[in-house]
């Protein structure tokens, strides 16, 4: 596939991230509404707020109209975009360095070089997600129109580094970290049900990253990061809550003595039935792209 100016190498490199914009796109098109519930569900706790997701769908539509379930959209629409491409991105290149220099007898990259890319990835990519979600918490738990404290995305980054400098934008890092080290949940099963579809089924590629896509976000990663999402959430909204791991904790003690376990699901119904289409969606995207383009897989 090389072109004279870029190896077949070079060129498979930086397809990861180009086939990780398309999933960004599709990610976001496809969950926002389902993340506006979410994320107001778990920093409504103790406030009498809500019933429950569909209470909350409705109240905001009432209030806001649809609108009101896109609220905090643009951040994540460019920010899914950037996040996707480094996520998906440095997965891809993880995935080819280890194979290459760790794993270079095994015809496939095995298991645990996997799970190893797929965790180096959230890391990575927490750097970007960081002030990305920031933005979208903040825009996200505004219910007053006219006394919203933010106009946009842009005007909660001024405020917040106008106040806070670079460390405020980077509130909710430690958080970010921890939720992410999930990952190593989510691309196992990714790559055990993906291999369960090829050796059992007959369904095309398409498919079978769809369902493998869809079904590990679902029951691989959201089931056992649901919790430290909350906790990232919570720190994120509430200006109480500082960017170390003191923080973290102090948002964890927060939420047990306020609500118990169950102030750990808040919100978890939402973010699960948002899971399974927005990351078929994404991952299909991904995987269909670097399929057509030729790319060298890992």
């Amino acid at each position: 596939m090389g072109n004279g100016l870029v190896t077949d190498e070079t060129y498979s490199r930086l397809m990861g991230f180009v086939a990780g914009t398309f999933s960004g796109v599709a990610k976001n098109t496809v969950g926002h509404p389902f993340d506006t519930v979410k994320v107001r569900l778990q920093t409504s706790q103790g406030t009498g707020r809500f019933n429950g997701p569909l209470d909350c769908v409705a109240k905001t539509l009432k209030q806001q109209g649809v609108r009101g379930l896109y609220l905090g959209f643009t951040p994540p629409l460019v920010g899914w975009v950037i996040m996707d491409a480094v996520l998906l991105g440095s997965l891809h290149n993880y995935r080819m360095l280890l194979h290459q220099y760790v794993y270079p007898s095994y015809e496939k990259l095995p298991l645990a070089g996997c799970v190893t890319a797929g965790v180096m990835s959230g890391w990575t990519v927490s750097f970007v997600a960081a002030p990305v979600e920031l933005a979208k918490a903040k825009l996200q738990v505004q219910y007053d129109a006219k006394n919203a404290n933010y106009k946009g995305p842009i005007d909660v980054i001024k405020k917040v580094y106008g106040a806070e400098g670079i460390r405020g934008l980077y509130k909710g890092l430690i958080s970010t970290l921890i939720f992410r080290s999930h990952f190593v949940f989510w691309w196992g099963s990714y790559e055990l049900i993906t291999n369960w579809f090829q050796t059992h089924t007959k369904m095309s590629a398409p498919a079978i990253n769809f369902w493998a896509g869809g079904l590990s976000a679902c029951f691989g990663f959201w089931t056992t990061a649901y919790p430290s999402d909350v906790v990232k959430q919570v720190v994120l909204t509430n200006d109480k809550y500082g960017s170390d791991f003191k923080s973290w904790r102090m948002a964890v003690r927060d939420i047990y003595t306020q609500r118990g376990i169950n102030g750990f699901f808040k919100g978890f119904v939402p973010s699960i039935l948002r899971s399974f289409p927005a990351n078929a969606a994404a991952l299909a995207a991904f995987e269909f792209v670097l399929r057509t383009s030729g790319a060298k897989p890992a």
